[in-house]
C-alpha cells in the first residue's frame, strides 16, 4: 500500500514537473516569437526610414541639379553677355577703358563664382571629377568667398571605391558640415582632413565656440545633426561629434 502511494506521488511529481517544463517551453517560445516579431517590425521601420530618406535625398539632388543648370544657362549667359557689351564699349570708346575696368573685373569674378557654385550643386559634375577633387574644390571655393583660413589635406588624390550615389551623399554631408561651421561656429579656421587607408575617413575641425552636443540632442538644434547621422547611415558611414563650449568642434565621418 505504501509502495503504491509512493509510486503514485512519484508519478504525480513527474507529471507536474513535465507540466511545468512544458509551460516554461511555451513561455520561452512565446517570448522568442515576440522578440522576433519586434525585430521584424523594427527592421521594417528602419528600412522604411531609409527608403524615405533616400527618396528625399533624390528629390533634393534633382532640385540642386535644376538650380545648377539655371545658374549655368541663365545667369552665366547673362554675365557673358554683359562682359561682351563692356568689352565692346571699351573698344568703341578707349577713353572709358579705365572707368570700365573695375566693372569688367567684377563681372569676371562673379561669373567665376557662379560657375563654381553651379559645379558644387551639380551631382553629375561631382561624379565626373572624383570625390576627393570635389571636396578639395569646395574647400577652395569656400576659402575664396568666406575669407576664412581653410586647410585641406589628403593622403591620396584619387578615390574610386564608392559608387556615384554614395559619393554624392558623402559630398552633401561634407557641404553641410562645413557650411554649419562657417555659419554658426564663429570660427576663424577650419581644417579638413581626408584619409583613404585602410577605410575612408573625413574630419572637419574648427576653432569656433563649440557647443554641448549631449544637450543639443534633445533641442531643436539637434535636428540638423540627426539628419547628418541618418544620411551617413544610408551610405554605411558613422559620424562622431567632439565638441565643447569654447573648445571648437570636430566632426568625423568614418566608413563602417
Amino acid at each position: 500500500m505504501i509502495d503504491n502511494l509512493a509510486f503514485g506521488i512519484l508519478i504525480g511529481i513527474i507529471f507536474v514537473s513535465l507540466l511545468v517544463l512544458f509551460c516554461a517551453l511555451l513561455i520561452k517560445l512565446y517570448i522568442n516569437k515576440i522578440k522576433n516579431y519586434t525585430r521584424v517590425i523594427y527592421q521594417k521601420d528602419i528600412d522604411f526610414q531609409k527608403i524615405l530618406t533616400t527618396t528625399i535625398l533624390e528629390a533634393q539632388e534633382q532640385v540642386l541639379n535644376n538650380v545648377s543648370q539655371e545658374l549655368h544657362d541663365d545667369a552665366g549667359q547673362q554675365l557673358t553677355y554683359i562682359n561682351f557689351m563692356v568689352e565692346n564699349l571699351k573698344l568703341d570708346s578707349p577713353e572709358l577703358t579705365g572707368p570700365l575696368e573695375p566693372i569688367s573685373n567684377s563681372v569676371h569674378l562673379l561669373s567665376n563664382s557662379i560657375r563654381r557654385i553651379s559645379h558644387s550643386l551639380n551631382s553629375q559634375m561631382l561624379v565626373q571629377q572624383n570625390l576627393l577633387k570635389a571636396i578639395e574644390g569646395e574647400a577652395d571655393r569656400l576659402r575664396q568667398v568666406s575669407g576664412l583660413a581653410i586647410d585641406y589635406s589628403s593622403d591620396s588624390d584619387v578615390f574610386t571605391n564608392f559608387d556615384p550615389s554614395r559619393q554624392i551623399v558623402i559630398f552633401r554631408i561634407f557641404q553641410e558640415i562645413i557650411n554649419n561651421a562657417m555659419k554658426h561656429s564663429g570660427a576663424t579656421k577650419i581644417v579638413i582632413e581626408v584619409g583613404t587607408k585602410p577605410v575612408f575617413k573625413l574630419k572637419v575641425a574648427d576653432n569656433g565656440r563649440g557647443f554641448n552636443y549631449e544637450a543639443s540632442k534633445s533641442a531643436a538644434t539637434g535636428l540638423g545633426l540627426s539628419n547628418l547621422i541618418s544620411r551617413a547611415e544610408i551610405v554605411g558611414m558613422d559620424i562622431s561629434i567632439d565638441s565643447a563650449p569654447g573648445k571648437g568642434t570636430a566632426i568625423t565621418l568614418l566608413e563602417i
